[in-house]
């Protein structure tokens, strides 16, 4: 029986992508020891039985959390917004978890063992999204001199999402922690912290973000403890792009000593002409090489 298990969501639109990121898991042989679960939001007949033969299992996700259905307007993938804070209650044969956002794929396995690593004790293992490189961090709104208008991502959710005053300012300048990869142990009480923190930004804030915005609360206002790993383990391309070692022939974080990008994440996309990498894998951008050559790439999982 596998003790530790993978999970992503995506709906018929984003099958491609859901695909890539198992192919990038089931290429390690590590991965024959990590069960890979799936949350069905609206993925066709086909594309389940096509998935059934890589993956453990597939459940359709639900609205665990109710939400108004004018808020929903058949958006199902929304539901990713929802019920990755209830791993256990849709796959809970399995002693830790791992969460990877579907537009994510894997480029190094030793993040994988970080993850689950980082998880134990009850701890919630996940990235900030700051590190080397990063120009700008919060975004303010400069009116008279010294005066400004917080604009930060945790800030104008905890705002919009109506939890008060104190708990946003505590959240205003906080690193941003990104949901889309994230790993937590079956019996963790972060479980309940988080989803209690999510019945509260749902009720007035927008569906989409309110999971992430609930999981900061949980780190920077009720203390749940976390093991911050390492920005490689959750790169988002749109935030900073990576470089790419010929040599090697792989994707490595842009700054010395230039380790290795464990997962690579197309969170927000890469766009091109008007065009999203994530919904044409046509789509390439340039990049820089370790040895300062400029070539022409797509950041998308390929074999």
């Amino acid at each position: 029986m596998k003790k530790n298990v993978i999970v992503s969501l995506a709906d018929a639109n984003y099958f491609p992508l859901l695909e890539e990121l198992v192919n990038s898991i089931k290429r390690f042989k590590e991965s024959n020891n990590v069960a890979i679960c799936i949350l069905d939001a609206g993925l066709t007949q086909e594309q389940k039985e096509k998935l059934l033969k890589k993956v453990d299992e597939i459940k359709p996700a639900e609205w665990d959390i109710k939400v108004p259905g004018y808020k929903v307007k058949g958006k199902e993938w929304l539901k990713s917004q929802v019920s990755r804070a209830f791993l256990p209650k849709y796959f809970p044969d399995y002693e830790k978890y791992l969460w990877i956002d579907c537009d994510a794929w894997v480029n190094d396995w030793s993040c994988i063992d970080l993850y689950f690593k980082a998880c134990n004790n009850g701890k919630l293992g996940i990235t900030q999204t700051i590190g080397p490189g990063y120009k700008i961090t919060s975004k303010v709104n400069w009116v008279f001199g010294k005066l400004a208008i917080i604009k930060s991502q945790n800030f104008k959710h905890a705002v919009k999402s109506r939890i008060g005053y104190n708990k946003a300012r505590k959240l205003a300048f906080a690193p941003h922690i990104n949901i889309g990869v994230f790993s937590l142990e079956k019996n963790s009480k972060g479980w309940n912290i988080w989803q209690d923190n999510l019945s509260k930004t749902l009720k007035a804030g927008n569906i989409f973000g309110s999971e992430g915005l609930a999981i900061n609360m949980s780190v920077y206002i009720d203390d749940l403890k976390t093991e911050f790993l390492p920005l490689n383990c959750n790169w988002i391309t749109s935030n900073l792009l990576p470089k790419y070692d010929e040599q090697k022939e792989t994707f490595v974080e842009p700054y010395l000593p230039n380790y290795k990008i464990g997962i690579m994440h197309l969170a927000a996309g890469i766009w091109k002409d008007g065009i999203d990498m994530r919904v044409d894998k046509s789509v390439q951008i340039e990049i820089e090489t370790l040895e300062n050559k400029k070539i022409l790439r797509s950041l998308r999982f390929s074999i």
